[in-house]
């Protein structure tokens, strides 16, 4: 489910209303059922991905899926502006348990039991405290399954003759692929699997996908021979390319106007004005976006760079009036601001 709030909303206040509203619901739901809130990350919060290349064929999909899973995944998690670490691709490991139905029959037993015997066979418990020359000692005792023959052991029952009902004589047991519902190649040269780099809310993208890339080249080294970490998508191309093209189109037009302002005006003051007026008119829309919170991303330096053309007309034209009140009226110590001031208000209201 999705919840939209007002754009003026602080998202880290709707998200703690939220989950406080789910941990009141959560008791009425179905034990199965267990709400959780997604990541603290907008739409467009992926910024970088990558894949785990095997060249030497060591390495099937199951173990690298587990070294994305039970490795990369929770280190990437750690990197300051990480919200999610998303996987893709790939086969889940799980234990199958094929149930024999006449056998289930036969010792009079249903799914429902045996399920609650697994579930009961893969816990652990803590216990008391054992004390050893005044100092206490934690007791817990621990149960996973953590092999097939763990799970084949497990009793469900006593017989009539009174010899225990192991899971292994009513069932096979196998170490198999999860159910999947998508694959993930790479280039067409096969599946891969792959992470997903989730940025947090108002974060820098620049700077989170530089400490993600920092991570990924420390934990290469941790690898197993053969494996590597090859980069499919990174945002910070797109935003590096964004800002060279800002630019670069501010000084193509600060050259250009300068140019033809002194070819036409014939005043190269004049075409200084109109020249600096487009940093000037950058560096006050960066001081603006600062102070409201909005980062340099890919939509607000578009907006400025086509800005630059409607400053530029604005400065021409700016300047082409009071070229003409100072035709009109030659400049003198007294009346030169009111000149000047009276060219801008004739054309300020229509800029």
């Amino acid at each position: 489910f999705y919840i939209i709030f007002n754009d003026d909303t602080d998202m880290y206040w709707a998200r703690s209303r939220v989950l406080e509203y789910l941990s009141q619901v959560a008791p009425k739901l179905p034990p199965s059922a267990k709400p959780t809130l997604g990541p603290d990350a907008t739409g467009v919060g992926w910024v970088y991905s990558y894949v785990l290349q095997d060249k030497t064929g060591q390495h099937d999909l199951a173990e690298l899926r587990s070294l994305q899973d039970w490795f990369l995944k929770y280190e990437l998690q750690t990197v300051d502006g990480v919200s999610e670490v998303a996987t893709v691709g790939g086969m889940v490991k799980q234990y199958q348990v094929q149930i024999d139905p006449a056998k289930l029959r036969a010792y009079n037993l249903t799914l429902q039991q045996v399920n609650m015997a697994i579930q009961n066979g893969n816990q652990e418990t803590g216990a008391s405290v054992v004390e050893v020359a005044e100092a206490e000692h934690m007791v817990r005792t621990t149960g996973y399954l953590t092999s097939i023959e763990d799970i084949k052991s497990l009793p469900l029952k006593v017989t009539d003759k009174g010899t225990p009902l192991l899971l292994g004589d009513i069932a096979d047991i196998n170490l198999g692929p999860q159910m999947r519902r998508g694959i993930s190649e790479l280039n067409g040269e096969g599946e891969a699997v792959g992470g997903v780099i989730v940025m947090r809310y108002g974060e820098n993208a620049s700077e989170v996908i530089s400490k993600v890339k920092d991570k990924l080249e420390d934990l290469q080294r941790s690898l197993p021979d053969g494996v590597e970490i090859v980069t499919t998508y990174d945002r910070s191309t797109l935003i590096n390319a964004a800002v060279d093209n800002l630019w670069k189109k501010l000084a193509e037009e600060f050259i250009v106007v300068a140019i033809v302002c002194a070819l036409f005006l014939f005043h190269i003051r004049s075409s200084l004005v109109i020249a600096l007026s487009l940093p000037v008119g950058i560096l006050a829309a960066f001081i603006v976006m600062h102070s409201q919170g909005i980062n340099a991303n890919i939509m607000s330096l578009g907006g400025i760079a086509i800005a630059i053309g409607a400053m530029v007309d604005g400065a021409i034209v700016m300047i082409e009036s009071v070229h003409k009140h100072i035709e009109r009226t030659p400049l003198t110590d007294k009346n030169r601001w009111q000149v000047i001031g009276k060219a801008a208000e004739e054309v300020g209201a229509p800029l």
